[in-house]
């Protein structure tokens, strides 16, 4: 098969599926070696990437076609006239200790964080950012949470190991923390679900772009 009629080929594969497409997947359906198929893509991205209003995304050996980043804001204008809440500092911390602990339990999560987790949790399970992988042997037996292809994409990395040093991570956390102390705490039934505005760890910052598209 010639390289121009590949790259099409995989191009309209991409564009029908919509969603993520295995590349193992491609080449054992196409008969074709896994060196012509990952050239073929490294292409595609190429094409599809800078101003391009389409990306060509990889994520956890799939790929997928996703929108440009820089124009989320009118994009999430035309496609989402009724704008979903935003994921909070506090949610996007909760994801994160996910992604480098897991598989976590809830109380594992606010050991960390030092504070309840609950709500963050359910959001987190609502944008399919994660997912229960299982249950920890232990007295009660409670969930583990993992994170799921859904993390990578938005997020835009093609697997957990792209993710930074823990301990930047960790050092985030505690200045947070830190923070939340020195604040008088308010009575009220709805503390534990509060969302308190917090500084977010550095790789999350390019959330506020991502964020908007779901």
């Amino acid at each position: 098969m010639e390289i121009e009629q590949l790259d099409e080929i995989i191009e309209s594969l991409l564009f029908v599926s919509g969603d993520g497409i295995g590349i193992s997947d491609i080449v054992d359906l196409l008969e074709l070696q896994n060196s012509e198929v990952k050239q073929s893509i490294n292409r595609l991205k190429k094409k599809y990437s800078g101003k391009c209003g389409i990306h060509l995304m990889s994520y956890n050996g799939k790929v997928q076609f996703g929108s440009n980043p820089a124009y989320a804001d009118t994009i999430a204008c035309v496609l989402n006239p009724i704008k979903e809440k935003e994921l909070s500092n506090a949610t996007l911390e909760t994801v994160a200790i996910i992604a480098y602990k897991q598989p976590v339990t809830r109380l594992e999560i606010e050991q960390i964080r030092g504070v309840n987790c609950d709500y963050a949790i359910q959001v987190l399970l609502k944008h399919n950012l994660i997912e229960v992988v299982g249950r920890k042997d232990v007295v009660g037996k409670p969930l583990l949470f993992g994170t799921t292809d859904a993390f990578l994409k938005r997020f835009q990395i093609e697997s957990i190991e792209q993710l930074p040093d823990y301990e930047q991570l960790l050092a985030s956390i505690k200045v947070l923390e830190e923070g939340n102390k020195a604040q008088p705490e308010e009575v009220s039934l709805y503390n534990e679900f509060e969302l308190p505005e917090e500084e977010m760890p550095e790789f999350l910052e390019a959330e506020t772009d991502l964020q908007k598209i779901g």
